[in-house]
């Protein structure tokens, strides 16, 4: 069954427009309220949110959907999504709910869902969900109805969780900070786990207004942190995405971190503390020198789709704990059970502790390949981009021409109307030319 509403990370879309309308959002918690009934007698869920000024529509449509179906609502205001799932899991509720649009700017929004053990859900849920919301909504009656509270301390209970994936005999003492929560979901919680733990902590992106959220600050837009870590003298920068689950981090000199190095510090440090790491999960995005530099070590790569979904069910299902996205989205399963850029973030700076290294000095045997990537948006009639011949013709003719010493990926997004073009060689002049030389092609189609 091909899925209608639910792309790789829930439902997302621009505020207003189907399917983020308030009657959808509506019906779509009461669908879910309809699918959760079936096996409990009185489901209850979280709602948590970020920083959008839309989120407090989408919360109270929420809200109503569920309470109309019987199942009680847990309010938990803004939070992370990791947060969320935490709660989920550590509430004994039955499904937790995040409304947030992650790294978009905000006129987008989304609704997407944790299971009772705070794990993305599966296809096949999404699936049965989508077929509730074809059948005729059924009312509880009066006395069925659900209720609606609000947790005061959810932000509290959280930032203790992030405390406790750091080693109790280290600390951040005498590390100035620099802490971008992008205007997001952790303007409150990433400042104050940092300090609690120590470290001198400069926040920026800190100060949402329900409108700026993404906007020049945070994961997507690191520049502000470089300049900020550079003008203050800072030893380390973390930055986040809107809802928190993606990092990226930068050190003393103002240099970035991708995710695909940061995994790839994780495994070090892990097997430098003799842990036997028998693999990780990267994505087809996840760079080549990484790919190299773990295999130098014996570990394996497995690659799956892009999405941390993806990568999770990978990682569950060949009960390996390290896995993540060049983008920042890090899971490490043994700490959480979802992607968390302050966990992941703690992981990394654990390690420098530890061994009283830099970044620098903890990845400096490992040179990325330089990927460029192009969005192509796609008009109505190029939807159908396989059929594409100038654009097949193309990347047979740039693949050949790479050889071993690159690879081309092209795909859909999952969550926008675009084609990414990535291409990946040692030369970033190579790649660029040829990353252009796929992009007039997917244009000509």
């Amino acid at each position: 069954m091909t899925r209608q509403y639910f792309g790789t990370d829930g439902i997302r879309g621009t505020v207003g427009q189907p399917p983020i309308t308030p009657d959808f959002v509506l019906r779509l918690a009461h669908a879910v309220g309809h699918v959760l009934r079936q096996t409990q007698e009185r489901p209850s869920v979280l709602i948590g949110k970020d920083t959008r000024i839309s989120g407090y529509m989408l919360e109270s449509a929420l809200e109503s959907g569920f309470n109309s179906a019987g199942v009680d609502v847990v309010l938990l205001g803004p939070l992370p999504t990791p947060g969320v799932a935490y709660l989920t899991r550590a509430l004994r509720a039955s499904l937790g709910v995040v409304i947030s649009a992650s790294h978009n700017p905000y006129p987008d929004n989304g609704i997407k869902f944790f299971g009772a053990q705070g794990s993305k859900l599966s296809d096949a849920w999404e699936q049965a969900v989508e077929a509730a919301l074809g059948d005729p909504p059924v009312w509880a009656d009066s006395a069925r109805l659900g209720r609606a509270r609000r947790l005061d301390d959810a932000a509290g209970r959280y930032i203790e969780f992030c405390k406790s994936s750091f080693p109790q005999d280290l600390t951040l003492k005498d590390l100035k900070i620099v802490v971008d929560a992008a205007h997001g979901a952790a303007y409150q919680v990433a400042p104050k786990v940092f300090h609690e733990l120590g470290a001198e902590v400069l926040p920026i992106g800190c100060s949402p207004d329900g409108l700026n959220i993404n906007h020049g600050v945070g994961a997507m837009h690191p520049d502000a942190l470089v300049r900020a870590v550079r003008e203050h003298g800072a030893d380390y920068g973390i930055a986040l995405d809107g809802d928190a689950d993606r990092v990226q981090i930068v050190d003393a000199t103002g240099r970035l971190y991708n995710g695909d190095e940061l995994l790839y510090l994780m495994v070090c440090d892990r097997m430098g503390r003799d842990e036997h790491v028998p693999g990780v999960v990267g994505t087809l995005m996840t760079n080549m020198a990484v790919e190299a530099a773990l295999q130098a070590k014996g570990v394996q790569l497995v690659r799956t789709q892009v999405g941390d979904r993806y990568v999770l069910e990978e990682l569950v299902r060949r009960r390996w704990v390290l896995g993540g996205e060049g983008s920042g989205h890090l899971l490490v399963l043994d700490r959480h059970t979802t992607g968390d850029g302050l966990v992941s973030a703690l992981q990394v700076l654990q390690a420098c502790v530890r061994s009283a290294c830099t970044l620098a000095q903890l990845l400096g045997g490992v040179t990325l390949y330089p990927q460029v990537l192009h969005n192509v948006r796609l008009a109505p009639g190029q939807q159908d981009w396989k059929s594409n011949r100038v654009l097949a013709d193309t990347t047979r003719a740039v693949e050949q021409e790479l050889g071993a010493a690159g690879r081309v990926l092209i795909r859909a997004s999952g969550t926008e109307p675009l084609l990414r073009v990535m291409v990946e060689a040692r030369d970033a002049q190579h790649a660029g030319a040829c990353a252009q030389r796929l992009v007039d092609a997917a244009r000509a189609g």
